[in-house]
């Protein structure tokens, strides 16, 4: 087990960065607590009361850092989409993030969140505009707050179905084909043929 290194003064940060090698580690957060985040920097079970009220708040710090992961992915798989057909890059980044990182994606969209954190609102207001900017590069016609949310939704919940093992044994070139088959059937016009997506897995 990797220790996360603590600085004097760097505690909240060195809380979050434990709570997310955790989160990698375990696959899920059922077994996250303050107690374990703590452990993990090399503090007392107490000192993360200091900045964090509950495991929820905690919670909430990392589903931050999260969406500004997630943006970073996203802006790294097609910095300046012009067409409908260029978001297929960028949600195929979506969805593999998410399978990549599926504990901590669950933390950031299927976890309670603290109404109070003003970083988390921050950042989920900054995966939202970002949306809202490819949309507006990709889809100049289209009203950038409703395309954004509809993008949004479907990328989302593709993303929810390959990790809840509605695609079970796909491999990585299934899932671009899939994945951008169904962004050029949603969004429209393209210069060839889309492939097609499989059915999926019933369970």
């Amino acid at each position: 087990m990797t220790v996360t290194p603590y600085h004097r003064g760097d505690l909240p940060d060195a809380l979050v960065r434990a709570a997310i090698e955790l989160l990698d580690e375990d696959g899920g957060a059922s077994g996250l607590s303050l107690r374990a985040a703590a452990r993990r920097a090399g503090v007392s079970a107490a000192a993360p009361y200091r900045h964090f009220s509950d495991r929820t708040s905690l919670l909430s710090a990392v589903a931050a850092v999260g969406y500004r992961e997630l943006v970073t992915t996203l802006e790294g798989a097609h910095p300046a989409p012009e067409a409908p057909g260029d978001l297929a890059d960028i949600a195929v980044a979506y969805v593999q993030f998410a399978l990549a990182r599926p504990a901590l994606f669950r933390v950031m969209f299927a976890e309670p969140c603290h109404p109070a954190d003003a970083e988390r609102q921050g950042a989920a207001d900054e995966i939202e505009g970002y949306l809202q900017t490819l949309v507006q590069r990709a889809i100049p016609s289209a009203d950038p707050a409703a395309m954004a949310t509809a993008v949004w939704a479907l990328v989302h919940g593709l993303a929810f179905l390959h990790l809840d093992g509605k695609y079970a044994g796909s491999s990585t070139p299934d899932l671009r084909a899939r994945i951008r088959g169904v962004v050029h059937a949603t969004l429209g016009p393209h210069r060839e043929r889309s492939p097609q997506p499989q059915e999926p897995t019933r369970c």
